[in-house]
């Protein structure tokens, strides 16, 4: 990605026939009448040392049909489809979480499809990172570095205590010119129905976000992370104003999740519906219309478990309010499979309390390639509870691929690795993580159980 092409100009006034020579600087004061004057500098000068610049190169697949006449000319072989490789580059920001073990938070649209990922530091010093885990519908990737002793790193705050008006500080990268720093508030709470990613609870906030700034920090006038910076709703890239962040809260519940089962876990209500109208509110006797209209409850769901009922508003999870079902939707997704919530609910005209333990959402595959080596074209995915085996389970495993080559089947579930018992993925990346030279892959196979050796 090329940057920019700055053009200064300025008018030919003759200044050096104007102005004398400047003899001395002077200071610029730092209290009036014995006032400190205000500044966000001590703060930034230790939040943003734990903001990095991402660049990343890879390649964008592309498939082409051809036309039936090439068939014709060149005989019934010749390929019906023709597969391009464009290379690509692109830039992003990131924020350092976990400083001990090199963690680093940014954008799933900053590293897809990203054969090499490189971390610039404040310092200038620059490393390769690895890639732990990305959640695609919630737009979160979680990124790591063989971690230097003296990295800073960014404390996460409450982002369910954020109000409008609060003061925001922006720390990124865009347009590739290095770090930049923009001020502002928080615009809003709990937009969504922007159609950039499926899960929205975005944070809005009027400070300068640009091209470039995915990835990078939303911050308080503490130095505390409240969001990753996510979109900018403006032409051509640009910034008018209006800017969007993934909440704190929902970077920490999903980073968890990465870490500990090496995927998101995403967590599924059971209820279909949509935003509470102010006509909604007044047929139904609820006084205001913030709040999650319910539709419908799916059978066998964990709402209907709990005691939802089509025609409740549901007003609040574990007691902190809701504005939106898009931010129902959003909190509920990310909040994790398993997970016991309180809903808060008005249902004729009362308030009550319903205790849901969230069901699992029908969970994604992970391809295998980064994992290692001998694994290429296999996907796995988490073993689910209609499986009587814990474990990873193979979905799928390309045809003359290094897998397939090794063994490798789908339906195989991998219960261990080198002798050590392997629940889920977060375990096998954790396995894969010390390189061991050869893989001892214990497989349940339908009824049997066996070994296959990758070298």
């Amino acid at each position: 990605m090329k940057k920019p092409l700055l053009v200064l100009s300025a008018l030919a006034l003759g200044i050096s026939s104007v102005i004398a020579p400047v003899t001395a600087t002077a200071a610029l004061p730092v209290s009036v009448n014995n006032q400190q004057l205000p500044s966000l500098a001590p703060m930034l000068e230790k939040v943003t040392p734990a903001v990095v610049s991402i660049a990343v190169e890879g390649k964008h697949t592309s498939t082409q049909r051809l036309p039936d006449s090439f068939r014709f000319f060149f005989g019934p072989d010749f390929p019906e489809e023709q597969i391009r490789e464009q290379p690509f580059r692109g830039l992003g920001s990131g924020v350092i979480v976990d400083a001990g073990k090199g963690y680093i938070v940014t954008n799933h649209h900053v590293i897809d499809g990203a054969d090499k990922i490189i971390v610039q530091f404040y310092d200038g010093r620059e490393l390769t990172a690895e890639l732990i885990g990305s959640d695609k519908m919630s737009d979160i990737a979680l990124l790591q570095v063989k971690a230097p002793k003296d990295l800073a790193e960014i404390k996460i705050a409450d982002s369910d205590q954020l109000r409008v008006g609060d003061y925001t500080v922006a720390i990124g990268n865009p347009f590739g010119l290095g770090q930049t720093v923009t001020s502002g508030i928080v615009s809003a709470l709990g937009r969504s129905g922007l159609n950039i990613e499926n899960f929205e609870n975005f944070i809005q906030t009027d400070a300068a976000i640009n091209s470039g700034n995915s990835g990078g920090a939303l911050v308080n006038l503490n130095g505390e992370l409240i969001g990753i910076n996510t979109a900018i709703l403006g032409p051509n890239g640009g910034n008018v104003g209006i800017g969007f962040a993934i909440p704190s809260n929902m970077v920490r519940n999903l980073t968890e999740q990465i870490l500990e089962f090496g995927e998101v876990k995403r967590g599924v209500l059971g209820v279909q519906g949509g935003e509470l109208t102010a006509e909604l509110a007044e047929a139904f006797g609820y006084e205001t219309n913030q709040g999650a209209f319910v539709n419908q409850v799916m059978p066998d769901s964990s709402a209907e478990k709990a005691g939802l009922k089509a025609g409740d508003i549901i007003v609040s999870i574990n007691g902190k309010n809701i504005r939106t079902f898009g931010e129902l939707r959003a909190k509920i997704a990310t909040l994790g499979a398993g997970k016991k919530v309180t809903l808060g609910i008005i249902r004729d005209s009362k308030a009550q309390d319903f205790t849901v333990t969230l069901q699992e959402m029908v969970q994604n595959t992970v391809k295998a390639d980064n994992l290692h080596p001998g694994l290429v074209g296999a996907e796995f995915a988490n073993t689910s509870s209609s499986d009587n085996t814990k474990g990873v389970k193979v979905t799928n495993v390309a045809e003359k691929s290094l897998a397939a080559r090794y063994g490798l089947l789908k339906g195989d579930i991998i219960i261990g690795l080198n002798r050590s018992p392997i629940k889920n993925l977060g375990e096998l990346r954790k396995a894969l993580d010390k390189n061991p030279a050869v893989l001892a892959l214990e497989v349940q196979r339908k009824d049997a159980v066996l070994y296959l050796i990758i070298r």
